[in-house]
């Protein structure tokens, strides 16, 4: 049962791309018949004037990477309890009450009363600090894979690079307003609804910042201690 946990665990760990973010193409239209007698045919207009921003499904538009994030928490706690318990032995009649202390060895001839004195402390301190930033910046040309009823774009995309002996990888994808197009067919990724930043890679330089599969056990939840 360890031996499976610590696979389970290990195999965790490894971190790998998502295939769902191949481009999505426009689906094949069938153009109407032609029918005599008309100067314009439906399906086979032309728009005179049109800008170069994404509409359609299969379309591309590029997003401008922008983010910046900082977080940070302190968190400090300490308890303390002490507690004291004193019963002095009680009198009867003017006298202190003893009596024989069972299962003695033969010849002590101690005697016991009923007086008590209990004692506990208790103190417990933790602490923790946490901190985490974080800068990403560039851009990425990702696919309209659907339009929704609203007019609202959704998107997807990746960009992959193979660098010596790694791959690095960019993936995203998200809710766009046509409103947020800019003129030049760009929107800011903090713009992007519902936004899915992946950036990772794959490799030798990749693997070497990772911990093994044992050290991964040890530091997670499944280790007991």
């Amino acid at each position: 049962m360890c031996a499976v946990l610590t696979l389970l665990s290990g195999c965790a760990g490894l971190q790998q791309p998502s295939a769902d973010y191949r481009p999505a193409y426009p689906p094949v239209s069938v153009a109407p018949p032609q029918t005599n007698g008309g100067i314009y045919q439906a399906g086979y207009s032309q728009a005179l004037f049109e800008d170069i921003k994404a509409r359609r499904i299969g379309d591309t538009i590029t997003v401008v990477l922008q983010e910046r994030t900082q977080a940070s928490k302190d968190a400090k706690t300490e308890t303390s309890k002490d507690n004291t318990v004193g019963i002095e032995n009680p009198t009867l009649l003017g006298a202190p009450l003893k009596f024989d202390t069972p299962l003695l060895p033969h010849g002590d001839d101690r005697s016991s009363n009923l007086g008590t004195d209990l004692q506990s402390n208790q103190e417990f301190k933790g602490e923790g600090t946490s901190s985490q930033g974080n800068s990403l910046s560039g851009n990425i040309t990702v696919t309209v894979i659907d339009v929704l009823p609203n007019g609202n774009l959704m998107v997807r995309g990746e960009k992959w690079l193979t660098l010596n002996q790694g791959d690095e990888y960019i993936q995203i994808s998200g809710i766009v307003r046509p409103v947020d197009v800019r003129t030049d067919n760009t929107v800011l990724s903090g713009q992007v609804a519902d936004a899915r930043i992946t950036y990772s890679g794959k490799g030798f330089v990749a693997d070497s910042n990772k911990m093994g599969w044992l050290s991964r056990f040890f530091a997670s939840a499944l280790w007991p201690y």
